[in-house]
C-alpha cells in the first residue's frame, strides 16, 4: 500500500478513519441524547416532572439525577475517561430499564435504554482499539 494512502486511511493504533469517524458519530449522538436528558432535569419542566412521578419516583430526586447523567457524559465524551464513562452510563442505563420493567412499561421504553447502551459501547468500540481489543472474541 502506499504510504500516502495508509497515512490518509489509517488512524490512530491501526485503526481506519472512516471506522474511528463512525465511532464519534455514534458516540456523538448517544452523548447528545443523553446530555439533553440529563439538562432537562436539571431545569424540571414540566413533562419532565409528570413522567418522573409516574415512574414512582419523588420529584425530590429529578435534579441529583440530572447531576449524575450530566456528570457522567462528560465523563464519557473525555476520550481518557471515556471508558469509565461507558461503565457509569451502563449502569445508569440499566436502572432505567429496571424501572421501566417494575412499572410494566411498553416495550420501547424498557429497549431503548439498551439501544442508548449499544450506542455507547459501539462508538467506544469502533474508536478505541484498547476497547476493541478487549470485546472482540479471541482466536
Amino acid at each position: 500500500m502506499d504510504a500516502t494512502l495508509e497515512q490518509n486511511t489509517i488512524g490512530f493504533d491501526g485503526i481506519s478513519k472512516a471506522r474511528i469517524t463512525a465511532g464519534y458519530i455514534l458516540s456523538g449522538v448517544a452523548s447528545l441524547f443523553l446530555l439533553f436528558d440529563g439538562i432537562m432535569k436539571l431545569f424540571k419542566p414540566a413533562v419532565v416532572v409528570n413522567g418522573t412521578v409516574e415512574l414512582g419516583y419523588n420529584e425530590s430526586v429529578i435534579i441529583p439525577l440530572g447531576i449524575v447523567l450530566t456528570a457522567i457524559t462528560i465523563i464519557y465524551i473525555i476520550p481518557r475517561t471515556a471508558v469509565l464513562g461507558a461503565v457509569l452510563l451502563t449502569g445508569y442505563l440499566g436502572g432505567a430499564v429496571a424501572t421501566h420493567v417494575r412499572v410494566g412499561a411498553g416495550a420501547f421504553p424498557i429497549i431503548f435504554p439498551v439501544i442508548m447502551g449499544a450506542l455507547v459501547w459501539g462508538g467506544l468500540y469502533l474508536r478505541d482499539a484498547r476497547v476493541s481489543n478487549l470485546l472482540s472474541p479471541r482466536k
